[in-house]
């Protein structure tokens, strides 16, 4: 979190360079933060093509439209960048190709692997997602006590924003979130994808603005078709005689148990988009400013030299 409250101080100074007005005149203070976004920007280093992750278990292919990012720089962006909390099993990131780690208005796929076993999906046609809404919205009292004790902010399920759906033919489930914190302007969407294979489940978890869920919607059959399970590791593989099978059915997945051990903290949000949003109200313009400045790059004269505490290692 010490990159978090970096970012803090980094954009309050922007707020006493919006309050002046001026944008012809560069701060010191802009500067550092724009060297900051362009060094992070020009050191991730994503892929196209065949993809593979979980050791070979799963085949990722990445088409025109998007790119991929491996561990180890997705791990740093997630944890340092937009000041989340590690995540699990991590596999990865999936950006379309023109978005990058600071599009506040794009999203990014978070996509991570959980070995839980085999799910059974015999319950798939049965479950009354209404009510399961109402019984989710009331474990969050919980959930925002135990986020609260690791210092991490309260969220609240606003409701659906996409109602589960699951493909039986093709062993995917998938379904959005709307979230509100209480330090955000702007509501979040989780659109978590789930495909199941022969000994867990690859999760891909869309994060983004409420008001990218179109976006995620036109492009969700181009995500569901980028992975697939390799021979011997298919949901259809599945052997009772060795496998374990889960402790979770499709319902568990939905409502979340398979996170209840970690309780809501595997939510991943873009805690930085938070911050400029209110600076941005501060100020008046900056964020819009500052991400705008490609246009009008030739206009600026400046020493680029990356800040070195938070520079990622690729």
């Amino acid at each position: 979190m010490k990159s978090f409250f970096s970012l803090l101080f980094c954009c309050l100074a922007l707020s006493s360079f919006a309050q002046k007005n001026n944008t012809d005149t560069i701060s010191d203070e802009v500067l550092q933060y724009i060297n900051y976004m362009d060094s992070i920007n020009t050191a991730m280093r994503y892929e196209k093509g065949n993809v593979k992750i979980q050791n070979g278990m799963i085949d990722m292919k990445i088409p025109a439209g998007f790119k991929y990012l491996n561990v180890a720089q997705s791990k740093y962006i997630i944890e340092d960048v937009w000041g989340n909390l590690p995540q699990d099993n991590l596999q990865g990131m999936l950006f379309p190709e023109n978005s990058d780690p600071f599009d506040d208005s794009s999203y990014a796929f978070i996509i991570t692997y959980n070995p839980i076993g085999f799910v059974k999906d015999a319950d798939a046609g049965d479950i009354n997602y209404d009510d399961m809404m109402k019984e989710m919205k009331k474990d969050e009292i919980k959930e925002n006590e135990e986020r609260a004790a690791a210092g991490v902010r309260a969220l609240n399920t606003v409701g659906w924003a996409a109602k589960p759906y699951y493909d039986e033919k093709n062993k995917v489930l998938h379904w959005a979130l709307n979230l509100k914190s209480a330090e955000a302007t702007e509501n979040t969407l989780n659109y978590r994808v789930m495909i199941l294979g022969r000994k867990g489940l690859l999760s891909m978890n869309a994060v983004a603005p409420i008001y990218a869920l179109d976006s995620v919607r036109n492009h969700i059959d181009e995500v569901l078709a980028m992975p697939q399970f390799t021979a011997g590791n298919k949901y259809s593989d599945f052997d009772p005689k060795v496998d374990d099978v889960a402790a979770w059915t499709i319902g568990g997945l939905v409502a979340g148990k398979v996170l209840a051990k970690v309780g809501f903290l595997a939510i991943i949000l873009k805690y930085l988009k938070f911050i400029l949003l209110g600076i941005a109200a501060v100020g008046g313009g900056v964020w819009k400013w500052i991400t705008g400045r490609r246009k009008r790059k030739e206009e600026l004269e400046y020493n680029a030299a990356p800040v070195a505490e938070n520079e990622p290692t690729v």
